[in-house]
């Protein structure tokens, strides 16, 4: 009976299998025709979409990439090298550090774009056909949220006031690879009405933007967060070659230390 039991247990999944001898995937082989045969990007995107992405998505997708895994000294950068200071015998520690800081504020941002943007979509019986169009249904979705009194995500920006500029590159890869699609659309559209609803310049911001890129090429707007994350690892990780060749953590822990004052009150 124990025999029988072990037997009709199964647990399925699309990803890798391995055995004894080999590694298959896809129904393909890991090592024949996968490895050294496509790039990066190309095998991320199946392993998410389980379908190989035409040239055009994988441009985007890498494009997104490259836009998203690194842009300075953010918070989730200072906390991988603030960590790894603390832990240098633990790099996936000082790795890990940055990526739980994906939220509303940063890397978060690309989920939360893709989340409004879908909704409003979502109402939609027809697909606008021209910028007048799109125009109409960003400025019922903008004053939703404003009604609603929501911070609007894919708006403003505390470094790039007068525009993120990845975001006229991004859009025009978009068109170049034909995958400039109606999340895009509307997305565009948002930056164009909002500062009229809103009374206030806020330009649309690169976040924004990859989780509308993203929200066009299929990926599920559950996973959006997670392309974040995979693209911010290698960020991550060059923060952390860069603060073994360059040291900065010791100086950032020194200043807050040394600048520290007490706001206790006996009361």
């Amino acid at each position: 009976m124990e025999n029988e039991v072990e037997r009709v247990v199964q647990y399925p999944t699309a990803m890798a299998i391995s055995t004894t001898e080999s590694i298959s995937i896809f129904g393909g082989d890991l090592s024949r025709d996968f490895i050294g045969e496509v790039s990066f990007g190309a095998y991320a995107f199946r392993l998410i979409m389980l379908r190989e992405p035409s040239p055009g998505e994988l441009r985007l997708f890498e494009a997104v990439l490259v836009a998203l895994a690194d842009h300075g000294f953010t918070p989730t950068a200072i906390a991988a090298r603030m960590t790894y200071l603390s832990a240098p015998d633990a790099i996936q520690g000082a790795i890990a550090a940055g990526l739980l800081g994906g939220g509303s504020r940063f890397l978060g941002v690309s989920e939360d774009t893709g989340r409004i943007l879908s909704a409003a979509l979502s109402e939609l019986d027809e697909i606008p056909t021209d910028d007048v169009g799109w125009d109409e249904v960003a400025s019922k979705m903008v004053i939703q949220l404003k009604e609603a009194k929501v911070t609007i995500p894919g708006l403003g920006h505390h470094l790039h006031k007068g525009g993120d500029p990845r975001i006229p590159k991004l859009f025009a890869v978009a068109k170049e690879a034909e995958t400039f699609g109606p999340h895009l659309s509307l997305f565009e559209a948002m930056g164009r009405v909002a500062p009229g609803i809103l009374g206030k310049n806020l330009p649309l911001n690169g976040a924004g933007c990859c989780g509308a890129a993203l929200a066009d090429l299929g990926i599920p707007q559950p996973l959006l967060r997670g392309v974040v994350l995979l693209a911010r690892c290698a960020g991550l990780l060059g923060h952390i070659a860069d603060e073994m060749r360059a040291p900065v953590a010791q100086s950032i822990f020194n200043h807050v230390e040394s600048h520290a004052v007490s706001t206790y009150t006996d009361v």
